[in-house]
C-alpha cells in the first residue's frame, strides 16, 4: 500500500498535492542518506520487472514491507477536525503525529477515521442488493481500520438483519498486518463473528477455493499502486515492444536491464488492452510518433490485470470499490505510468531516479490510469475480449462503472462536515487532488 506520507523534507506530501495550496517546507530531521543494500534480490537468471518489484516489496526477508514493520501508522484516537482552526493547525498536528510515531505514512482511512470508512459503507449500502446476505472482501486491509469502520457503520445504520447476517473477509499478504487487523476489529466484540482474515496473496488463483456465485463487494484502498508492474521498451514508436528483464551482471554489483521479444502472455494481454482502438488519444499519438520517432518505455499494470482476472473468475457477481493515486508528483523514473521510488532515513525522504536502486529499502508505487483500469475491468468480465480472428467481441457491457474524484465521492457518500475545520478548510475535500475512487457493479446486459 502506498499511502499518505507526511515527510518533513518534502515540500508537498503525496496526497496533499494541490495547485491551490501554498507550498511550505519544514526543517529536516536528519541528513539524507541513500540506503543502498548489498543484498541480492534476484538470482543468476534474469527475471521480469514485475518479479523484481514483487521481491523488492514483498519478499518475507528482503522486501520493503517486511523490513519496515512500522511503515503503516495507526492513530491512537481520531483527529478532531472541528476543533482545529484551519490548514496550518492541521499540518502542525500531522507533523507532531509523524514525529511521535516514527513511521513512513498513514492511510487516508486512518487519518480520517471513522469518516472515510463510513463513506465507503454508505456507498455499499446504497448500491447493494439487501435481499441477500451482505458479503464483503477487502484486499490489503492494512491495520483493519476500514473493516472496523465499515462494520461499525452497518451495525448502527443498516437494518439489524443486514448486520447480523453479513460477513467481512480480509485477504492480507502480511502476517503481521493480519494480526493487527484482528485486534482492531475485536475492539467491538460483536464484529468478531462476522470478520475473518485469510493470510494469502489475493492474485493467486489457487488461494480461492470455490467460485462465489452470490453477489459480493470487494474493497481495495491504496492497493493498486503497489501491485507489481511490467516494463516494455521499444527503439521508437513504430518499433515493436520488447519485454524488459532485470539481471545481475557478474562483473558488477549493479543490476541492469535486458530486452527480449515479447513472450510473456500476461504482458501481451495487457498491451492488447492498453493499445485498444477505443483509446481516446491513440490516433493522435500514432500520427505524432511517425513524424517524430524516439525510444519509448511503458509501465504496464500487469499485477492489476492478474488480480482482476482472478477476482472476476472467482467472484463473477462482485461489485468493486477502489481508491488510489491518479497522479504522482516529482516522479524521476522514466516511462509512461512510471512509479515513484522513495526511501526514508532519519525522518527524511529521498527519491530514486531508477527502480533498480530499490533493494528492499524503498517503496515503489505507481499512479493508476483509471481509464485503463475501467478497460481492464470490462476485459476481465468477459466483455470486449478478442475473438479468434483478432476482432473484439461485441457482447454487451457486463459492468456499470463510475470514476469520481475523492472529494466528489466523499461529498456524495460521506459526512464532509466531520472533517471540516473552524475556518472551513476541509483536508478530505480540498487536498486530495490526485486521488480517485472507482466503482464497478455487474449488470445483466450481456446480449
Amino acid at each position: 500500500m502506498a499511502l499518505v506520507r507526511f515527510i518533513p523534507c518534502r515540500k508537498i506530501p503525496l496526497l496533499f498535492f494541490s495547485r491551490n495550496v501554498d507550498q511550505f517546507e519544514l526543517p529536516c530531521l536528519g541528513s539524507l542518506r541513500a540506503l543502498f543494500s548489498t543484498q541480492k534480490l534476484i538470482g543468476d537468471e534474469p527475471v521480469l520487472v514485475r518479479d523484481f518489484i514483487h521481491t523488492a516489496l514483498y519478499d518475507p526477508k528482503k522486501g520493503y514491507f517486511s523490513q519496515r514493520s512500522k511503515s503503516v501508522g495507526v492513530l491512537e484516537r481520531s483527529i478532531k477536525f472541528q476543533q482545529l482552526e484551519g490548514r496550518k493547525a492541521y499540518m502542525k498536528l500531522l507533523e507532531k503525529v509523524y514525529k511521535q510515531s516514527d513511521i513512513s505514512w498513514f492511510t487516508p482511512v486512518e487519518l480520517f477515521k471513522p469518516w472515510y470508512a463510513h463513506g465507503i459503507a454508505e456507498a455499499i449500502l446504497r448500491t447493494t442488493n439487501l435481499s441477500v446476505p451482505l458479503k464483503i472482501y477487502e484486499i490489503g486491509g492494512g491495520s483493519g481500520t476500514c473493516a472496523k469502520g465499515v462494520l461499525d457503520y452497518i451495525m448502527l445504520n443498516a437494518p439489524e438483519r443486514i448486520y447480523n447476517n453479513m460477513s467481512y473477509t480480509s485477504i492480507e499478504i502480511s502476517p503481521s498486518l493480519a494480526k493487527i487487523q484482528k485486534e482492531t476489529v475485536a475492539q467491538v466484540g460483536s464484529h468478531l463473528s462476522k470478520f475473518r482474515v485469510e493470510c494469502r496473496d489475493a492474485s493467486d488463483l489457487s488461494g480461492w477455493k470455490n467460485v462465489e456465485q452470490q453477489p459480493c463487494w470487494v474493497i481495495m484502498l491504496e492497493v493498486l499502486d503497489n501491485l507489481p508492474h511490467d516494463l516494455v521498451y521499444s527503439k521508437s514508436q513504430v518499433s515493436p515492444w520488447m519485454e524488459v528483464l532485470v539481471e545481475n551482471k557478474p562483473e558488477s554489483e549493479a543490476l541492469s536491464e535486458l530486452y527480449k521479444p515479447l513472450e510473456d502472455p500476461l504482458i501481451k494481454r495487457c498491451i492488447e488492452i492498453v493499445e485498444h482502438e477505443d483509446d481516446p488519444v491513440s490516433k493522435p499519438k500514432e500520427i505524432w510518433s511517425k513524424l517524430f520517432p524516439k525510444p519509448r518505455r511503458s509501465w504496464l499494470p500487469t499485477g492489476c490485470l492478474k488480480l482482476l482476472e482472478v477476482l472476476h473468475a472467482k467472484l463473477p457477481k462482485m461489485s468493486l470499490i477502489a481508491s488510489d493515486f491518479s497522479f504522482l508528483p516529482d516522479v524521476k523514473v522514466p516511462g509512461e505510468r512510471a512509479p515513484l521510488v522513495s526511501t526514508k532515513k532519519d525522518g527524511c525522504s529521498s527519491d530514486y531516479s531508477s527502480y533498480l536502486d530499490a533493494k528492499g529499502d524503498a517503496d515503489i508505487f505507481f499512479p493508476t490510469d483509471f481509464w485503463l483500469l475501467e478497460r481492464m475491468d470490462h476485459y476481465c468480465s468477459g466483455w470486449r475480449k478478442m475473438e479468434k480472428d483478432g476482432t473484439p467481441s461485441k457482447k454487451g457491457r457486463k459492468r456499470r462503472t463510475l470514476t469520481l474524484d475523492t472529494s466528489a465521492f466523499m461529498d456524495e457518500f460521506g459526512l464532509p462536515s466531520k472533517t471540516r475545520t473552524k475556518d472551513g478548510y476541509n483536508p478530505l475535500l480540498d487536498d486530495f487532488k490526485n486521488t480517485k475512487f472507482y466503482l464497478s457493479v455487474p449488470t445483466h446486459n450481456t446480449k
